[in-house]
């Protein structure tokens, strides 16, 4: 099947269907299923955009309402994950996945799925050391902390993933997994991101978290998103069993949503002609969540997973055969993932638009007809509990508005940070951009600086340089110019480009440009602050 990979959408939902669409035309055939790669920004309304951890004049409505609202249906099957800049309260509704429009669905905060045989997995979130070990504390309104903190991968989700057993066969996450940059043309990502050299050099460019689920799922395709380039790579897996055959996986990381980037591919990949058409749950998966329901945390204080060093007396949370008939019985023998999208807030009217909204924290009856149906707990539901217990959150003028790392917490298990460009990126967003950021983070009764609710100012700049943008980059290849010395070229042959793409036909650029116009770097008023902002205030 035909399937299209994106990158950080940003919200640009009419843009990438259009893509779609001229692609089909060209193309010898339609596309089965989207893929994206976080930054989908599921903004339905105003409170929507005061929970997106960006600037407030990068705080855009964009297109997604007019598919919440019904007014369109997206085209295609869309699976996303999330990244670091999204309505973070839309989806902390739907931590075990759900649809956030009628045929676009969530992962979740991990999740695994399967749509015509292919299995789909994928971890929202970026990763930073000093929140991965604790709970799902946040909850809105958020205050200057905790809007970035939430979409900080936690240990509890790479824990679950890590159980899996059965081959993966697409894997999504957002920031790439650490030193998969070793496997591809390092030179060139280099030459085209000059910044990233000192991370690359000391190899802390990406996420350990991610890493390690590549090295324990070693899915068949990996794809990434965040750092606004396009790169590909091959990174043959080591054999530990003689018995066992090498497994390898093809990486691609893909560029944003703008006219003349790399921001969409499509690849053709082996499914199984006899399973059905709709997105199905994954049994394996969901035995997985029924055991590690206990594990559920919703406290700041970091804990560590269960392991086998004598101090727990279950470790191995992965799923029985006996388990997962159990599921089977649970869903009635039927994996159909259920079309049950509801409308759960306001949808944006342009004519009325609604400054004041007020910031709710929403229980979806999605996440409680599945929680009630596989019998584990909602994390929202508990949170609302602890909440009114202990106080868990509270409004952003009652909270000391401290930055997590500053919370003298134990070290993480990682001994360095993850996507923490020291140098600075032109290219992405800097959440401390602004000197007034954290007065612009609206709590339920605040009234100040009300996001922009207004379709971007950049959609007609778009749509006219839209019909020759370079929507489909050439083929997966990684270059053999800088593999001499990288696991790459030990494995592989030096002499030729290797091929990632599983089609026959090699896919082509859509346009005639052959190179990207100029990128306008984003204006700073102090160089030396933004050297040292953390890699969740980048795009």
């Amino acid at each position: 099947m035909r399937v299209a990979v994106a990158g950080c959408c940003h919200g640009e939902l009419d843009k990438i269907y259009e893509t779609l669409a001229l692609a089909e035309r060209r193309g010898p055939g339609p596309i089965d299923l989207l893929l994206c790669c976080g930054d989908f920004q599921a903004v339905r309304n105003e409170a929507d955009l005061r929970c997106m951890a960006v600037p407030p004049k990068y705080r855009h409505m964009q297109t997604f309402y007019r598919y919440y609202s019904g007014e369109k249906k997206a085209p295609v099957l869309t699976v996303f994950i999330g990244g670091n800049h999204e309505a973070s309260n839309h989806l902390q509704e739907l931590p075990y996945g759900g649809w956030v429009a009628p045929n676009i669905y969530y992962l979740g905060l991990a999740g695994v799925v399967k749509y015509r045989g292919v299995r789909i997995g994928g971890i929202s979130g970026i990763f930073k050391s000093h929140d991965y070990r604790k709970g799902h504390f946040e909850c809105p309104p958020y205050n200057a902390s905790t809007i970035r903190s939430i979409y900080h991968v936690r240990n509890i989700e790479v824990y679950k993933l890590k159980q899996l057993k059965q081959p993966m066969d697409i894997f999504l996450s957002h920031d790439w997994p650490r030193s998969i940059y070793h496997y591809g043309n390092k030179k060139q990502l280099l030459k085209t991101k000059s910044f990233f050299r000192q991370e690359v050099e000391n190899n802390t460019l990406g996420s350990p978290a991610a890493s390690e689920l590549l090295e324990h799922l070693k899915p068949t395709y990996w794809f990434s998103a965040h750092l606004h380039v396009k790169f590909a790579a091959l990174m043959q897996h080591q054999v530990k069993d003689k018995e066992q055959s090498a497994k390898a996986t093809k990486f691609l990381a893909l560029d944003k949503c703008l006219p003349h980037r790399d921001f969409l591919q499509v690849i053709e990949i082996q499914h199984d002609p006899s399973a059905p058409e709709y997105l199905e749950y994954d049994t394996e998966w969901l035995a997985i969540l029924r055991a590690t329901n206990d594990l559920i945390n919703v406290t700041e204080r970091p804990w560590n997973m269960p392991e086998n060093n004598g101090l727990h007396t279950r470790w191995d949370y992965s799923a029985t055969k006996e388990a997962m008939n159990e599921v089977m019985e649970k869903l009635n023998h039927d994996l159909k993932v259920p079309c049950n999208f509801s409308v759960t807030a306001a949808c944006y009217d342009p004519s009325k638009p609604q400054t004041q909204m007020q910031l709710v924290h929403r229980i979806s009856p999605q996440t409680t007809e599945f929680c009630a149906q596989l019998g584990i707990t909602d994390i929202n539901v508990r949170l609302q509990k602890a909440k009114e217990e202990q106080h868990l959150c509270g409004d952003y003028e009652g909270q000391d508005a401290v930055e997590s790392n500053d919370s003298g917490e134990d070290p993480s298990e990682y001994n360095t940070d993850t996507s923490a460009l020291s140098s600075i990126n032109p290219d992405e967003i800097m959440l401390d951009e602004e000197e007034d950021y954290e007065d612009s983070i609206v709590s339920a009764h605040s009234d100040t600086n009300t996001p922009s609710a207004e379709p971007s100012d950049q959609a007609s700049d778009f749509s006219t340089s839209f019909s020759d943008v370079r929507i489909l980059p050439s083929s997966m290849i990684v270059s053999s110019d800088d593999t001499s010395g990288s696991p790459v070229g030990k494995e592989g042959n030096s002499g030729e480009p290797l091929e990632l793409g599983d089609g026959k036909v090699p896919l082509k650029r859509l346009s005639n440009e052959h190179e990207p116009e100029q990128r306008k770097k984003i204006k700073r008023r102090n160089q030396a602050i933004y050297a040292a902002v953390d890699d969740d205030d980048t795009a």
